[in-house]
């Protein structure tokens, strides 16, 4: 199998909003010849038996007024998606394809990965996105939010939401804990995925090349408290996001999520376990390790994603990063934002799992 393409920071070609989300609608990757389609793709028009409009989520249809049958079904259905199928094995096996240095395969990640979690956040989950707009569409932000549901799996929930819903297709650099790239395969899927470790060095470098960061403060702590602690932010740390967003310029945009709280609800913590096998903590809910494999399984929450109003940094005199009262209003105003958003976001849900 060929080699990927690695692209250095310093060859980094600029991509177009539009262009990113003209290819998610469509589900094919950006072309590096005239803008046609790649040697032995079958032409748009071809497929989908029309003028190539798209038909990925919100689409109303686009030949000629007519709503188009949903993907799989209909005429052209599964030729589409052999096409589509068929495209990406030809890129990995020829190796047309693009990672960046901290090993992003966005392929990878637009063909395979977001279509293997997109069931689980639109029919499990059913995650509903508010504010979407407030993440803006070119340029670096870093988005700050609450962790919680003993696995990261709104981590995940929130890296398909920026990528699924904001206008310009944006993808969201998720920062991760060293254990995550510890774990065997894991620690490649995350790679693969964008995501990359949790340090001040890389999370500036993504900045500055205009990237979307993701970053969850309370880390551990927060992922792993007790259910009767649920929706209650723990410490943010010493405010390291914010010097890291003050040094690169970019706004902080505030981020909620309601619903992950109650996927596996933390009743205890075997920690002699946690210590055996080197984790942060080992959980116990009323399914797991009871049932097996089964109490693995998560439960059917609905949740509710809501980014706020973005707190813009760029008006901080150089200096600014070394003034630690600077740094503890920030972060206090930060974590402020998502606790009280959290608060209201409860008292407007009907339900649980509704």
């Amino acid at each position: 199998m060929a080699d990927a393409k690695v692209i250095p920071f310093g060859e980094d070609r600029p991509r177009g909003a539009g262009e990113r989300a003209a290819r998610r609608r469509t589900g094919r990757r950006r072309t590096t010849g005239s803008g046609g389609p790649e040697a032995g793709e079958p032409p748009l028009s071809a497929v989908h038996g029309g003028d190539g409009a798209g038909s990925g989520p919100g689409d109303e249809g686009g030949h000629g007024g007519a709503p188009e049958p949903p993907e799989g079904h209909g005429a052209g259905g599964w030729e589409r998606r052999l096409a589509h199928g068929l495209a990406f094995l030809r890129r990995r096996v020829t190796g047309e394809y693009e990672v960046d240095e901290f090993g992003y395969d966005e392929d990878l990640t637009e063909h395979v990965l977001m279509s293997a979690l997109r069931p689980v956040y639109e029919k499990y989950f059913r995650v509903e996105v508010r504010g979407i707009e407030n993440i803006p569409g070119e340029g670096g932000a870093l988005v700050v939010c609450n962790h919680s549901g003993t696995l990261p799996l709104d981590g995940l929930m929130l890296q398909v939401a920026v990528h699924d819903n904001h206008p310009a297709g944006r993808n969201l650099r998720l920062l991760a804990a060293d254990l995550v790239f510890m774990l065997p395969f894991v620690n490649e899927l995350a790679r693969k995925a964008g995501h990359t470790l949790a340090c001040a060095e890389d999370a500036e470098r993504l900045l500055e090349r205009g990237e979307v960061v993701g970053v969850m403060p309370e880390g551990f702590k927060g992922i792993g408290k007790p259910f009767s602690e649920r929706y209650k932010l723990q410490r943010f740390g010493r405010g390291g996001f914010v010097s890291t967003a003050l040094r690169a310029g970019v706004p902080i945009v505030p981020c909620s999520i309601v619903g992950a709280e109650e996927i596996y609800p933390m009743v205890g913590n075997a920690r002699t376990v946690a210590r055996l096998l080197g984790l942060p903590y080992f959980p116990v809910t009323p399914t797991f390790p009871w049932l097996g494999p089964l109490g693995a399984v998560p439960l059917p929450t609905k949740w509710t994603i809501q980014f706020g109003e973005p707190i813009p940094t760029d008006g901080y005199a150089p200096e600014a990063v070394e003034d630690p009262m600077l740094m503890f209003n920030l972060t206090d105003q930060v974590r402020e934002t998502i606790q009280h958003t959290l608060y209201k976001l409860l008292v407007e849900r009907r339900s649980v799992f509704f």
